[in-house]
């Protein structure tokens, strides 16, 4: 398992990108986006964690190291754990030493239909503004783990390129723009009690033998029910083939606790795409205790806003980043 990043760790002590380029911009994201370590350092992504908080104490997201143990805790829990954003003063801590390098910074975050991190976010931007030092610009994705790191990644290429920070938002918007991604979970029970069902309450009255596939624009909304989970499979991998005819190409996958049914769609997917996904990951406990165990999802954009990400392939360990 690999260790998780401290915020020495998370800054660089240079400006220059690795194709010689000045680099102007930071690219900040928070820990719902699920990327795996080797793409967050690589691309030198900064991290602001957000919290779990159980009955016996909080916990940020960022610091727990085996996704099964809290997954089998979630199983048997009588209370959910609740998850709150991170704080002001999170997201200064990371601002704070980039602007002090000269560098702008754009930070792009789970939806604020479901989280009030990008809200966080901009009330740290605002601080940052107001005292002169420096320039952030955040952007809120609208969607949440595969979708937002695929999101983050357009806008960590163009900032790797040496990009300004009005062209590393607008790659981050043309990435979210092209974006579609779907997952079916077990049960709706998940997202019930834990108040993220949106617009899936409408089968909540007919969802106790059912599969919901389900995807996030901007909040928790329905697509579609099957009977079984190989039926929910298939409809992805029907659903991504789409996407691959459509030339959404640089595709990614995510699960819960289901890395045999994720491999399965995988070696289905492969077959059409012709490439393996830019990164599979596992999905955390702040996402996790909204939808619950057994999760499934696939998705992607048009390889043109990723280049030259798509050639590269990173599985996540385990407990993702």
């Amino acid at each position: 398992m690999e260790p998780r990043f401290t915020r020495s760790e998370q800054l660089s002590d240079t400006a220059r990108a690795g194709n010689g380029a000045v680099r102007q911009v930071a690219v900040v994201t928070d820990t719902t986006a699920y990327l795996p370590t080797e793409v967050v350092r690589q691309h030198d992504i900064r991290l602001v964690s957000l919290y779990i908080n159980w009955e016996d104490g909080s916990q940020r997201e960022s610091q727990i190291g085996d996704y099964g143990d809290f997954y089998e805790r979630l199983r048997s829990a009588e209370r959910l754990p609740t998850t709150s954003q991170p704080s002001i003063g999170d997201f200064l801590e990371v601002f704070e030493p980039l602007v002090g390098q000269g560098l702008d910074v754009v930070s792009v975050h789970i939806s604020g239909g479901i989280s009030g991190t990008v809200e966080s976010a901009r009330q740290a931007a605002e601080q940052i503004g107001i005292r002169g030092s420096g320039q952030v610009t955040v952007v809120d994705s609208e969607t949440g783990a595969g979708g937002l790191g695929l999101t983050v990644l357009a806008a960590a290429r163009a900032a790797q390129a040496g990009a300004a920070a009005a062209e590393v938002e607008q790659a981050a918007r043309d990435a979210r723009a092209s974006l579609k991604m779907w997952f079916a979970v077990d049960t709706l029970e998940y997202l019930r009690r834990g108040g993220r069902i949106g617009a899936a309450s409408a089968w909540l009255g007919t969802a106790l033998k059912i599969k919901p596939i389900l995807t996030l624009d901007r909040e928790i909304t329905p697509i579609e029910r099957v009977r079984t989970s190989a039926r929910a499979r298939r409809r992805l991998t029907d659903y991504a083939q789409q996407r691959s005819e459509d030339g959404a190409d640089a595709w990614v996958v995510q699960h819960i606790q289901a890395e045999e049914e994720a491999n399965r769609l995988i070696a289905e997917a492969e077959q059409f795409f012709g490439h393996p996904p830019i990164f599979v990951s596992e999905v955390g406990p702040v996402i996790g205790a909204h939808v619950g165990p057994g999760l499934l999802g696939i998705g992607g954009v048009p390889s043109a806003v990723m280049e030259p990400l798509q050639a590269a392939t990173v599985v996540a360990d385990s407990a993702g980043v």
